[in-house]
C-alpha cells in the first residue's frame, strides 16, 4: 500500500458511489467490489465496511472515500507550513477538544479551512462557526498527519491561558481605542471589536474551562470601573481573573451574536440559547442579557446534559425515602408536588421520576419554563407567557392528548392548580414544583392560592421538599474533631455525635481548593395519610401537620442532613447553611 493516499480531483469523486471512488483511488480492484457486493445481498450492512472486514481496504481508506464522497477535499498536513496567523485564529484547547487544524484562511471571505480526521466530525465545523463567528470549510486528512500537525503547531507548554488573553487584549492598540467610550461606539465598530482575535479567543476559553470544571452558570458582569467573570459550581460563585473593562460590550455582543440575538438592542432584556456539542456531549448554553447602568450583564445557564444523572438511586435519596418516593410515583392518579428554592434539584428529581416511569404503554406530557434536558419518548411543550402559552392553558391542552402522566413545571396561580386537581381526579398523575421552605407549609401555599380544602386532600399524595449541599471532595478528604460552638449550629452536643467520625475537605487541585466536588439531594417526603387530611380539612397550622407528619414517618430536612454528615458525604456547615431548625 503506498505512503500517501493518491487522491484524483474531488470534482471527479463527488456524489459517486463508494466502490467507484476507491477505485479510482486506487485502494481495490473492480473483482473485490464485486465480492463484497455479493455478500451485502446476503447480510445486508455498508459496503465499506464490508471492504474493510475483508482486508482490502483501512479504516483510514474508507474515511477518505467516505469524505470524497460528500465533496471533502484531502489535505497533506505535513507537506504544507501553515502561517503562524491561521493558527492563532483557533485557540489550543478548542483544537484539542474538537480534533481539528486550521490550515487556511481568506480574510476576504472570513473563511477558514479546517482539517478533520473523519467525515463524521462534522459537528466540529457547526460549533466552529458559533465559537468563531467564521464560515468554516472542512478537509479531510489522516489521523496521523492530525496528531502530528496538532503536536507541532499546538506544543502543551503553549497552552493558551485566561492570563496570557487577557495581558494581549489589554496591550491591543486596536481595542485600547474604545476605551472610555461606552454607550457612543457605534455599530460598524462594535462588529469590529467582535471579530478582534483576542476577545473571541478569550470567551471561548472561559466557556470551554467553565464546561470543564463542570459549572452550571457563567456571569459577565459591567460595573462602573470593573468587568468581572464568574462561575457559579456546586452552588457557589467564584471570581475569575478580570479582563478590562473595555471589552465589556464586546463579550456582550459576541455572545449576542452567538445566541442569534440582536446586537443593535442595547435597552431591553433578551434570552436565547447556544447548542454546543463536546466530545460527543450535546451542551445547552442558555443565554440572559440584561441592561443595567453600566452596559449589559450577561448569564449563560450550562446545561451540559452528560454531568447530570437523571437516576433516583444517584441524586441523594435514602433507601427508605427511595421506596417511599417510588410507591407514591407509581400511584395510578394524585397528585405529587416537589418543592424548594430555585436551584435545589427539584426538576433533576422528577426528571428521574419521569424517567422510570417512561415506558412504551406509558403517555408523559410535560409543560415547562424553560425546557432543561429533551427526553425522549416525553412529549415536552415551551412555556410561552409572551404568546399566551401558559402553563394553565398548556395543561388544559394535555387533557385532550389523552396522557397517563403529566408533569406542571410550577403550580403559578389558582388556575393551573385547578386543572392539575381536575386532571388528577379524571385518572391523571400530576407531578409538578412549588417554591416553599419545607414540605409541610406547601399545604398553606396551596390553600392559599384558593384550592378548597376536600379538593385538596382528595388529590394530593405526597410532598417532597428538598436542598442540595456540596459533596466532601473524596480526594481530600479529611477526619476532625468537631468544636462546641460547630455542634451548637445544629443544637447538637459531643454526647450526640457519640464518637463518630466527621469529616471536611482540606482543599487539593481536584476540587479547585474548596474541599468540595459535586452536589447531592437532602430530602423530607411527606406522604399523605388519613390524619394528615384530617387535620387539612380542619385548617390546622403548619407546626400541627408538621408534628404529624414526623409521627407518620416524615425525616425533617435537617434529620436527612444530619446522617449525611455522619456518613462523611456532607459537612455541618452546608447542612446549616440549606436547612433551618424546625420550631
Amino acid at each position: 500500500m503506498a505512503d500517501k493516499p493518491k487522491m484524483p480531483p474531488i470534482e471527479q469523486l463527488r456524489g459517486r458511489q463508494l466502490g467507484r471512488i476507491l477505485i479510482k483511488m486506487g485502494r481495490i480492484r473492480r473483482a473485490e467490489v464485486h465480492e463484497a457486493l455479493e455478500i451485502q445481498k446476503q447480510r445486508r450492512g455498508p459496503i465499506g465496511q464490508i471492504l474493510v472486514e475483508l482486508g482490502h481496504i483501512s479504516e483510514e481508506d474508507l474515511n477518505l472515500a467516505l469524505a470524497a464522497q460528500v465533496g471533502m477535499e484531502f489535505v497533506d498536513l505535513g507537506n504544507m507550513e501553515i502561517p503562524a496567523e491561521v493558527i492563532e485564529l483557533v485557540p489550543a484547547q478548542m483544537v484539542n477538544t474538537y480534533q481539528v487544524c486550521p490550515f487556511d484562511y481568506d480574510p476576504a471571505r472570513k473563511r477558514l479551512s479546517l482539517a478533520l480526521a473523519s467525515p463524521d466530525n462534522f459537528q466540529a465545523t457547526d460549533d466552529l462557526k458559533v465559537w468563531l463567528g467564521f464560515e468554516v470549510r472542512a478537509a479531510i486528512t489522516t489521523p496521523d498527519l492530525l496528531s502530528s500537525a496538532i503536536a507541532r503547531y499546538y506544543p502543551e507548554d503553549a497552552e493558551d491561558s485566561i492570563q496570557n488573553l487577557i495581558d494581549e487584549i489589554t496591550s491591543d492598540e486596536t481595542l485600547a481605542q474604545f476605551e472610555g467610550r461606552g454607550e457612543s461606539i457605534d455599530l460598524a465598530e462594535l462588529k469590529e471589536m467582535i471579530e478582534a482575535n483576542p476577545v473571541n479567543n478569550l470567551l471561548t476559553l472561559v466557556l470551554l474551562q467553565a464546561i470543564r470544571d463542570k459549572a452550571s452558570d457563567i456571569h459577565f458582569e459591567p460595573f462602573e470601573d470593573e468587568f468581572k467573570m464568574r462561575y457559579r459550581i456546586d452552588g457557589v460563585l467564584y471570581e475569575m481573573v478580570p479582563p478590562p473593562r473595555h471589552v465589556a460590550m464586546a463579550i456582550a455582543s459576541r455572545i449576542k451574536v452567538m445566541a442569534n440575538l440582536d446586537i443593535a438592542e442595547r435597552r431591553l432584556p433578551q434570552d436565547g440559547r447556544i447548542e454546543l456539542t463536546l466530545g460527543k456531549n450535546p451542551i445547552d448554553l442558555r443565554v440572559a442579557v440584561l441592561p443595567t447602568m453600566f452596559g449589559e450583564s450577561v448569564v449563560m445557564r450550562v446545561l451540559d446534559r452528560s454531568t447530570v444523572s437523571l437516576d433516583l438511586d444517584k441524586l441523594g435519596l435514602r433507601d427508605d425515602d427511595l421506596v417511599a418516593f417510588r410507591q407514591v410515583m407509581r400511584k395510578p392518579n394524585g397528585i405529587v408536588i416537589n418543592t424548594g428554592p430555585t436551584g435545589s434539584g427539584k426538576t433533576t428529581t422528577l426528571y428521574g421520576a419521569l424517567r422510570e416511569l417512561n415506558t412504551t404503554e406509558v403517555k408523559i406530557l410535560t409543560s415547562e419554563d424553560p425546557v432543561e434536558y429533551d427526553i425522549d419518548g416525553l412529549v415536552q411543550v415551551q412555556i410561552r407567557p409572551d404568546i399566551g402559552l401558559t402553563f394553565s392553558r398548556a395543561l388544559r391542552s394535555f387533557l385532550r392528548q389523552d396522557p397517563d402522566i403529566i408533569l406542571v413545571g410550577e403550580i403559578r396561580d389558582l388556575e393551573t392548580a385547578q386543572i392539575a386537581v381536575q386532571a388528577s381526579l379524571t385518572g391523571h398523575l400530576v407531578f409538578s414544583t412549588l417554591h416553599t421552605n419545607d414540605a409541610p407549609s406547601s399545604i398553606a401555599r396551596l390553600l392559599d392560592l384558593g384550592i378548597e380544602p376536600f379538593l385538596l386532600t382528595a388529590t394530593l399524595e405526597a410532598i417532597v421538599a428538598q436542598r442540595l449541599v456540596r459533596r466532601i471532595c473524596i480526594n481530600c478528604k479529611t477526619e476532625f474533631k468537631p468544636t462546641e460552638d460547630l455542634l451548637m449550629e445544629l443544637d447538637l452536643t459531643p454526647e450526640d455525635i457519640g464518637g463518630r467520625a466527621l469529616y471536611y475537605g482540606k482543599g487539593c487541585d481536584f476540587c479547585n481548593n474548596t474541599g468540595y466536588r459535586g452536589r447531592m439531594g437532602i430530602y423530607e417526603i411527606m406522604v399523605m395519610s388519613d390524619r394528615l387530611r384530617e387535620l387539612i380539612m380542619r385548617h390546622a397550622s403548619t407546626a400541627l401537620l408538621r408534628n404529624e407528619a414526623v409521627k407518620s414517618g416524615m425525616r425533617p430536612l435537617r434529620d436527612t442532613g444530619l446522617m449525611a454528615i455522619y456518613d462523611g458525604i456532607t459537612t455541618i456547615e452546608e447542612v446549616v447553611k440549606q436547612t433551618i431548625v424546625e420550631e
